[in-house]
């Protein structure tokens, strides 16, 4: 639990946009978790099934809900001594365009880029998640590059 915890409430929160459900997902995989323990055979395994089970919960509650909260990712940069006001607001205002571009991704797409720019997992570890092929991995990782990229042109 304290090994995959926070990762999994990252992986949660940037799918979800929402901190509330996203520990709630965290929550209910790690019980989910707790009560299949003697099922698990492969050490190794644990950890790729944790994050497919919080990525489907994930993906699940977004279906769920059809729309997306417009205070998604409200993550400000951490504010330290010295740093120059300006510079604090260019990165809050880079962090609320961000957010704004994730939240027109469609749900699988940011579940892919947010499994591979955030949280380094493989092609493969991100099709075993999301009960794909890596192939389709690749393409939706491409699309959502593209309107990332396209949606954040103000901020190269």
């Amino acid at each position: 639990m304290r090994r995959y915890q926070a990762p999994l409430y990252r992986l949660a929160v940037r799918v979800l946009d929402d901190r509330q459900e996203a520990e709630d997902v965290v929550q209910d995989v790690l019980v989910t978790a707790w009560r299949r323990l003697p099922e698990l055979r492969d050490d190794a395994a644990v950890g790729g099934w944790l994050y497919r089970a919080a990525t489907n919960r994930s993906l699940n509650r977004l279906r769920d809900r059809r729309t997306l909260p417009d205070d998604a990712l409200e993550q400000l940069p951490d504010l330290r001594p010295g740093e120059q006001p300006q510079r604090v607001v260019e990165a809050a205002a880079g962090v609320h365009a961000l957010a704004a571009a994730l939240r027109g991704l469609t749900p699988e797409q940011r579940a892919v880029w947010v499994l591979r720019e955030l949280h380094e997992r493989s092609y493969a570890e991100i099709a075993e998640a999301l009960g794909t092929s890596p192939v389709a991995v690749r393409g939706r990782l491409a699309r959502a590059r593209a309107d990332l990229a396209e949606a954040m042109t103000a901020w190269r």
